[in-house]
């Protein structure tokens, strides 16, 4: 039996002061992230998607509406795919800008690995997880879409692909409204696709 998860990163956020914004409510997509939505939908047009779910986050949530108009499904929420805490939400963390020019934050930064600056890698590769799995029962057989955010996604792929979950951010493959699709047979992952339908952008773009 083959299910297929897509894992659905937010279009793009209104953003002017370009901080990073996290998990801080009232950050909305913009008029271009409205627009990657839907092309993102588009793309899905003609699956067989029947269980929709997203971050309670408001950007997720919105970029969840076209799917949810196109395939007449309710919008599930699941805590698992919100974005990963930050000590550094609300400030402008730009690489050479903001919080990391100052020594008092430094302390923050002294452990990439686990990080010492948020939410522990391993920590949202398990919630990611457990998501998945709910989402491949709840369509099995058929399609679900789940929409979460970059790090949480990428930090998920990179668990399913046995790769080391420390990472360079600049490096990260999901782009705004990117799918991140994950085949099954039965329990067994046996692909994982990648696509951009609504097009490239900048990994390290600020608060994503």
């Amino acid at each position: 039996m083959k299910t297929i998860v897509h894992m659905l990163r937010h279009g793009e956020v209104y953003n002017p002061d370009k901080v990073l914004y996290g998990r801080l409510p009232g950050y909305k997509l913009s008029e271009l992230g409205v627009q990657m939505a839907k092309a993102a939908a588009q793309a899905l047009a003609d699956r067989d998607v029947t269980y929709l779910v997203a971050s309670p986050l408001e950007r997720a949530q919105q970029t969840a509406e076209p799917f949810a108009d196109q395939f007449k499904l309710p919008v599930d929420t699941d805590e698992r795919l919100i974005e990963s805490e930050n000590r550094f939400e609300g400030k402008r963390v730009s690489v050479g800008d903001g919080a990391l020019l100052n020594p008092r934050y430094w302390p923050w930064m002294r452990n990439p690995f686990t990080p010492s600056w948020g939410e522990p890698y391993r920590e949202i590769a398990g919630r990611m997880l457990a998501a998945v799995e709910c989402a491949r029962g709840l369509a099995a057989g058929r399609e679900a879409v789940c929409v979460s955010h970059q790090l949480p996604i990428w930090t998920l792929r990179l668990f399913v692909s046995g790769r080391p979950l420390w990472h360079d951010p600049r490096r990260r493959q999901c782009a705004l409204a990117s799918l991140t699709s994950l085949v099954f047979d039965d329990t067994a992952l046996v692909q994982l696709r990648y696509t951009e339908p609504a097009g490239s952008s900048d990994p390290t773009q600020t608060g994503a």
